[in-house]
């Protein structure tokens, strides 16, 4: 078996078996991040939230993912077919293949590449081409302007991300996500980590992440009392639910983001206790309730307000940081507290 597995054909199965085994996590998780964010909406709101379907209302998602593949595809007139149909499934494809560069614990990754972060921001950028297409092949102007709206906020808040992440490459002198694990080891558990040293960081980039989603308060391009809910208004069956599927996609590979570059991914944050892929999973499910709670008690932002925050506040600061960290790693101030490159690069 294993010189099976050193052959050409052994390897390309070892790989898709890998991959499903992702695929499969992710979309499982899928179904209950829904079914969490309804819930926790429901509780701050003091509702019950989903609770017939199934035991504790579990299989509620389930059911509606059911309801939406059996309905019918409804195309507007006059409508491109092709790039209408190839708009949901390239939002969905490309929030999945994102997640083969993100490790679960030390040598749980499909791809160990020295330049994940790269990886992660190529193709995180090109989902805004989803939306474009989506908005485009609608053939009506309100999904047009909505897909316009969050081109242009992706986008922007895609700068401030990229600039933010450089510092954490500055202090780990490397864009592999291991490495920069690995940099946020330490005797002291939690306080090692980079949250600490890069603290004003860690605030901008998680609301940096909710305009980047489109999550509220940043939903401006689902705006349903300005643009009859964007750039998927004329979709419906299972062409909107690649939409939606691929929106909490990319919310919860976010949620693995702050994790890795923040919070020690797999590492425990308690010394002595045991590293492993349970810590990551807790704290992207934490990081998940806080995107929930954001949704709940957040008012939306206007479109003004959402981009004058980005480019005026947002980039100068990130832009800013980026000049400080550099600063401290190159003279190791507190005893190279931003320069851990010596230990993980």
């Amino acid at each position: 078996m294993a010189d099976f597995l050193q052959t050409g054909l052994g390897t390309a199965i070892l790989i898709a078996l890998q991959g499903l085994l992702i695929i499969a996590f992710v979309m499982i998780s899928l179904l209950f991040l829904v079914y969490g964010d309804r819930k926790i909406w429901a509780a701050v709101q003091m509702r019950r939230g989903p609770n017939v379907v199934g035991a504790f209302g579990l299989l509620q998602s389930v059911a509606d993912a059911l309801k939406y593949v059996v309905k019918e595809i409804v195309v507007p007139a006059g409508a491109d077919k092709a790039v209408f149909f190839l708009a949901p499934m390239l939002s969905f494809v490309l929030a999945v293949l994102a997640w083969a560069v993100i490790p679960f614990a030390q040598g749980w990754v499909l791809s160990d590449i020295n330049v994940a972060i790269l990886f992660v921001f190529a193709v995180s950028s090109l989902e805004v081409y989803g939306v474009i297409m989506g908005g485009w092949a609608s053939n009506s102007k309100y999904p047009f302007l909505g897909s316009l709206r969050s081109a242009a906020q992706m986008i922007s808040y895609e700068v401030s991300l990229g600039l933010i992440i450089i510092g954490i490459i500055i202090s780990t002198g490397s864009m592999n996500f291991g490495d920069i694990v690995n940099a946020q080891k330490g005797h002291l558990g939690l306080l090692n980590w980079y949250w600490l040293p890069h603290l004003p960081m860690v605030a901008l980039f998680f609301i940096s992440a909710l305009a980047e989603t489109n999550r509220p308060p940043f939903d401006l391009p689902e705006a349903e009392s300005e643009l009859v809910a964007g750039f998927m208004v004329e979709y419906s069956s299972t062409p909107y639910l690649l939409f939606m599927a691929g929106e909490y996609i990319a919310i919860f590979l976010m949620c693995a983001l702050i994790s890795l570059l923040f919070f020690g991914g797999w590492l425990s944050p308690i010394p002595g206790l045991p590293d492993g892929v349970l810590w990551m999973v807790g704290k992207m499910s934490f990081f998940f309730f806080m995107f929930a709670m954001v949704k709940a008690i957040v008012p939306r932002y206007r479109y003004d307000q959402l981009m004058r925050i980005g480019w005026k506040v947002f980039l100068p600061m990130s832009l800013g940081w980026v000049v400080i960290v550099a600063f401290l790693a190159k003279y190791d101030v507190l005893w190279g507290l931003w320069a851990r490159y010596t230990v993980g690069g």
